[in-house]
């Protein structure tokens, strides 16, 4: 069984995720303050806004962006 965090989106304990699920310091911070639940959530309103916003992941402009909605989604800040 893996440690309790405080999710910063659900605000609730719950168990910390296995790994990482996003590289670097980003990544870390996601690990160490964000569920499983927040995260899966987050991968589908990922979706949502790659189509709505009609995103070219390989365009670093738009990949900033979407890092932003991320942030901005599950509550982390910088």
């Amino acid at each position: 069984m893996g440690k309790i965090i405080l999710c910063k989106k659900i605000k609730k304990k719950t168990i910390q995720m296995k790994n990482p699920p996003f590289p670097g310091n980003i990544g870390e911070k996601i690990f160490y303050h964000i569920s499983q639940q927040a995260w899966k959530e987050w991968l589908f309103m990922q979706s949502k806004i790659i189509n709505e916003y009609k995103l070219n992941l390989f365009d670093e402009k738009h990949r900033k962006m979407l890092v932003k909605q991320m942030l901005k989604f599950l509550n982390l800040y910088f």
